[in-house]
């Protein structure tokens, strides 16, 4: 294997290596953290028979909503990252309340149009304090992340 050295008695300074830039990207990270937890979330739950998506793409390979976790899931945080960094810190705290007495109205909705069943014994409660938590986790990542590369 043929090494390329540096010349001493040349003018020109050696190239520094540069980090794969997609890892620094603290959007791009937190919105590929986001994915895999849900996923993850989605996969746990199903199998424990919490809920299931009865209408999903490719349903004979995926048990979860492949599409809910590839499209939906990655646009809608892209968009929730963007929006918190325009508020301030009751704003942030206002915005992640609100998605999370959404979520459950937007599940409800999902049973109506049969994309979405959850047990008999669910609580759409559970459905707000684990968006809550996930929409806090999510952004204390990207201002961790943010933090980091800055």
């Amino acid at each position: 294997m043929n090494t390329v050295k540096h010349l001493n008695d040349s003018n020109s300074q050696p190239s520094r290596k540069k980090p794969f830039r997609f890892w620094t990207n603290p959007s791009v990270a937190t919105v590929f953290l986001a994915t895999l937890l849900a996923t993850y979330l989605d996969l746990y739950l199903v199998g424990k028979g919490i809920y299931k998506f009865p209408m999903r793409p490719i349903s004979n390979v995926f048990s979860i909503n492949i599409g809910f976790t590839l499209v939906v899931i990655p646009v809608f945080i892209f968009v929730f990252l963007r929006v918190m960094d325009r508020l301030n810190k009751w704003g942030k705290a206002g915005v992640i309340l609100f998605i999370s007495l959404l979520m459950p109205i937007f599940e409800r909705f999902a049973e109506l149009l049969g994309w979405f069943e959850h047990a008999k014994n669910w609580k759409h409660l559970y459905s707000f304090y684990g968006y809550l938590l996930f929409l806090a986790l999510i952004y204390s990542f990207y201002t961790w992340m943010a933090k980091r590369k800055g």
